[in-house]
C-alpha cells in the first residue's frame, strides 16, 4: 500500500513536470523495480492527475462494513448456530 502511494506521488510529480505517461513508466520501473505499478495503472493515475485530481489516496470502496465482524456480531452468530443444532 505504502509503495503504491509513493508511486502515485511520483506520477503527480511527473505530470507537473509535463512528462507523458509513456515517459513516466520507465522512470517508475527504474525507481521501484518489481514493486512498480502496472503500466495500465500508471496510465490511469497519470490521466486522473492530468485532469485535475489532487488526492493520491484511494477512494472509498463499497464492501462489507467493518462493523459487520464485531465481537458482538460474532457472538450472536455463534449462539444462533449452537441453538439450532438439530
Amino acid at each position: 500500500m505504502q509503495r503504491s502511494l509513493e508511486q502515485r506521488m511520483a506520477i503527480k510529480f511527473c505530470v507537473k513536470l509535463e512528462k507523458s505517461a509513456a515517459e513516466t513508466i520507465p522512470m517508475l520501473k527504474k525507481a521501484f523495480g518489481v514493486d512498480c505499478l502496472s503500466d495500465r495503472q500508471v496510465f490511469r493515475w497519470h490521466k486522473a492527475v492530468a485532469q485535475g485530481r489532487e488526492d493520491v489516496n484511494d477512494e472509498n470502496r463499497a464492501g462489507r462494513p467493518s462493523t459487520s465482524s464485531s465481537d458482538d456480531n460474532v457472538k450472536r452468530v455463534r449462539d444462533l448456530l449452537n441453538t439450532d443444532r438439530l
